[in-house]
């Protein structure tokens, strides 16, 4: 436990950042999710509409270093890829 006043201080930030970090992770995992979900439904101009919807924040994620930008970049060419699979299995 932090006993002088400066790392009670420094706690109370760190668990202040650490619940904000939180939030932000799980809005970027919100964001994935609701492409996945219209991916799996089969919806394309859904699934469109909800990856553009993810990518700034996903890149604003890496940028704030939320997320890591190699996963931030995993993710992006993943949901497009299955997108892209998506439309051609349409127009199929």
């Amino acid at each position: 436990m932090a006993n002088s006043p400066s790392a009670k201080k420094r706690a109370k930030q760190a668990e202040k950042r650490r619940s904000h970090n939180a939030s932000l992770r799980s809005m970027v995992r919100t964001y994935i999710k609701n492409v996945v979900k219209a991916i799996d439904a089969k919806d394309l101009d859904k699934a469109r509409v909800a990856y553009t919807a993810a990518v700034p924040v996903i890149d604003r994620m890496a940028d704030k270093g939320i997320i890591h930008k190699n996963k931030a970049a995993r993710h992006k060419s993943r949901l497009n890829a299955h997108i892209k699979a998506l439309g051609e299995a349409a127009a199929a």
